[in-house]
């Protein structure tokens, strides 16, 4: 008995480990092959997953958010309509950067608020003034031009003397960084802006009027655009998605002074604004300098684009062949 049942206990013990092999292989397996599913979906869907924003390239990258570019869209505007030149603009993002990661938070130390952390108790304005993007980016700059010599000061120095900050030196980590938006978002660098959107399947339309509010709070009326689609004007369909022509003015009043290309630099500006604040204002398209945005691109970069992109040329309204390329704005309908 003893030589016979020894084999027998080893067949059954053997079983279930057997079994446990099976069966963890057979999960492996089907996570495998859930996740292959998975990526061959989003590859012929062409999903774009979160959506992001960058500017630059190589370890020389910055990446952030939809909402933190519409801020750092916004604090760039507010400072170039105000006639500030770049490095303006570059000291204040790296001060929001520092202050608030570029997000408008309703919290900080003690009372501080907002992109810029700045506190009402100390005279900055209401909780409601400083939560508003435009009023806290105009109230930063505001205290910049007070600074002697601001922009051949290290930017550190430029911002502490605004910020009266307890780690002063917490700027200057920010500086790479802020120097590749503002040159992106003030119009230096073309196309440098690059941002994916939200599938626009679902979610509300674009308000012509929501876009040229916005435009005129952070650019002045001169930047005020022209609805040439989307049943605005008789004789047009109302199921057309609208399209606003924005005027490029590379003048005093534009917040752009004059000079050899003013106008294609301040066109870029508008047109990466467009781009930076698409996924709140749900655009789908912003065509000028001969590159088009989309938002349905998932790679959510800049192509060359064809004449008809974003509304035709001929709706740009009257002596338009005079003028500047405007830049068109392509809503969500």
């Amino acid at each position: 008995m003893g030589p016979v049942s020894e084999p027998t206990r080893i067949v059954r013990r053997g079983r279930p480990a057997r079994r446990g092999r099976l069966a963890r292989s057979a999960a492996a397996f089907a996570a495998l092959l859930g996740l292959a599913s998975y990526v061959t979906f989003h590859q012929v869907t062409g999903s774009r997953g979160t959506p992001r924003c960058s500017v630059g390239s190589g370890e020389n990258r910055y990446e952030f958010t939809p909402d933190q570019a519409s801020n750092a869209a916004t604090i760039s505007a507010v400072g170039t309509a105000r006639g500030l030149p770049e490095r303006a603009v570059t000291i204040a993002l790296a001060t929001a950067l520092q202050e608030s990661a570029l997000r408008n938070i309703r919290h900080g130390d003690r009372d501080s608020l907002g992109l810029f952390q700045q506190r009402p108790s100390m005279g900055w304005g209401t909780p409601a003034q400083i939560m508003d993007p435009v009023y806290s980016a105009g109230k930063f700059y505001e205290g910049l031009e007070k600074v002697p010599g601001y922009s051949r000061l290290p930017l550190t120095v430029a911002a502490q003397k605004v910020q009266k900050s307890g780690f002063p030196q917490a700027y200057a980590k920010h500086e790479p960084d802020a120097t590749l938006l503002s040159a992106a978002l003030t119009g230096r660098a073309p196309a440098a802006l690059i941002c994916t959107a939200s599938d626009v399947e679902g979610l509300p339309p674009g308000d012509p009027v929501k876009v040229r509010t916005e435009l005129v709070r952070a650019f002045g009326e001169a930047a005020a655009p022209k609805v040439v689609t989307g049943g605005s004007s008789a004789g047009r369909s109302a199921t057309e998605p609208p399209v606003l022509v924005v005027p490029v003015r590379a003048t005093a009043d534009g917040g752009t002074a004059p000079g050899a290309g003013a106008d294609e630099r301040r066109g870029w500006e508008l047109a990466q604004w467009a781009v930076a604040r698409a996924d709140e204002l749900r655009v789908t398209e912003v065509a000028y300098g001969g590159r088009v945005w989309r938002a349905s691109e998932p790679s959510g970069g800049w192509e060359k684009s064809s004449p008809a992109s974003a509304g035709a040329p001929s709706e740009a309204g009257s002596g338009a062949a005079a003028e500047a390329e405007p830049v068109r704005i392509r809503l969500a309908r």
